[in-house]
């Protein structure tokens, strides 16, 4: 398999993903990382083939299982917020999927965890992220809403499903001053930064509403 992709991504120019990089900053990019990730990443080796000819598209499209690559509008804002304070030395994602979100944060951080609760598509975003050299990356098959204990505390943590509520384990392996950048909602759907605040009593989590958006609701537990 890592054959196949590689062969993918040496057989598809980088100018697509230049192309998209400019038209994100269009729509409102800024961060010049964020931007410099999007164009020197193959979005096309992470949808199916059949799919590959709108990868650079700035749209989500259905990679299987029920889940979505998001829009690559979505994966620059969600990755520049993470940014806006600096570079964080760590980051959670939940819900790998097909593992783009995964490489452009692996350019921009100096070490990713990301946990997914469905391991066919995390057997496949492994393979993708090896094929494109990105060793800063730890992976783990299991539920989204428990994220990873034992790797806490994090500086940042990108959720990249929707749940109905905010997960009370993600808050607590947050990092003092860390970011949390969550869509919550069901039919409407907010993206969210959530930072945790330390008092005098405990912690506070303060809430920035960034945009409306639209993802696959987190689902707990894990799949086979």
């Amino acid at each position: 398999m890592s054959k196949i992709i590689n062969s993918r991504i040496n057989g598809k120019s980088s100018r697509s993903g230049e192309v998209l990089a400019h038209k994100l900053a269009a729509e409102g990019i800024t961060h010049k990382a964020v931007l410099s990730a999007i164009a020197q990443s193959p979005r096309h080796i992470f949808v199916p083939e059949i799919l590959a000819h709108k990868a650079y598209d700035n749209t989500a499209l259905p990679i299987g299982q029920g889940q979505t690559i998001s829009q690559p509008y979505i994966v620059s804002r969600m990755s520049e917020l993470i940014l806006a304070d600096g570079v964080p030395e760590n980051v959670l994602e939940i819900g790998t999927g097909s593992g783009y979100q995964t490489s452009i944060l692996a350019q921009l951080i100096p070490k990713v965890y990301s946990v997914e609760r469905i391991q066919a598509l995390q057997f496949q975003a492994k393979r993708r992220l090896r094929a494109m050299d990105l060793h800063n990356i730890s992976m783990k098959h299991g539920d989204g809403w428990k994220g990873w204990k034992s790797k806490a505390p994090f500086q940042a943590i990108i959720v990249t499903a929707a749940p109905t509520s905010i997960p009370t384990d993600l808050l607590e392996q947050l990092a003092v001053g860390g970011k949390l950048i969550i869509p919550v909602g069901q039919e409407t759907q907010v993206l969210k930064v959530i930072t945790k605040i330390e008092t005098a009593d405990g912690f506070e989590y303060p809430e920035q509403q960034i945009e409306m958006v639209k993802f696959v609701p987190l689902v707990p537990g894990d799949l086979l």
